[in-house]
């Protein structure tokens, strides 16, 4: 981490800089980048919505997380809400914050980046616990993600627009800090 920075980033301003993070880290086509981005500029309408990106000294962006407070109207939580319920967690919704991305270049992904981006931006939120959705299967982002603190509360829920189940994961704040534990990201 001593060649990359994080700080607060203003998402609006840097969003093709992040979505060209996010399509090499997620495997993203043009097409997919492009709807993505219309949902960024959305989300950070949200109050209570922030960024931090992660920079190296040149100021390239190489990893940015974003997040708002939960509001069981926005589309994610409709989604999410019968799984939740189904295995008797529902009330994760309420005074939660959600991770909505967070995503690391490959060439910086292992060093860290991850794990800093994370627990920065739930430093500053407000509520006392945070959810998030992956991918439902063991990788290196679920790793970090449990080494964090992150439980499982739901698994092979389906968004309607992906073709792979996701996970939804949550965590009581402060996220635990653990140098050099494993699942760094």
């Amino acid at each position: 981490m001593d060649d990359v920075v994080v700080r607060p980033l203003d998402l609006a301003a840097h969003v093709d800089a992040a979505l060209a993070v996010q399509a090499l880290a997620f495997g993203l086509s043009e097409d997919e980048v492009a709807v993505r981005r219309h949902i960024v500029l959305r989300h950070l309408q949200s109050p209570g919505a922030c960024a931090y990106g992660a920079t190296t000294p040149a100021g390239r962006l190489v990893g940015f997380v974003y997040g708002m407070p939960n509001d069981r109207l926005h589309w994610w939580s409709t989604v999410v809400q019968p799984y939740l319920v189904r295995e008797g967690h529902g009330g994760w919704l309420d005074d939660s914050f959600v991770i909505t991305e967070l995503h690391v270049h490959p060439g910086f992904q292992g060093r860290g980046v991850g794990r800093e981006l994370i627990t920065t931006i739930t430093d500053a939120a407000e509520q006392p616990r945070s959810i998030l959705s992956a991918i439902d299967v063991e990788n290196p982002a679920r790793f970090l993600y449990r080494a964090l603190g992150y439980q499982d509360l739901a698994r092979r829920v389906h968004f309607p627009s992906a073709a792979k189940p996701y996970a939804v994961m949550g965590a009581p704040l402060p996220l635990p800090r653990r140098a050099g534990s494993a699942g760094r990201n």
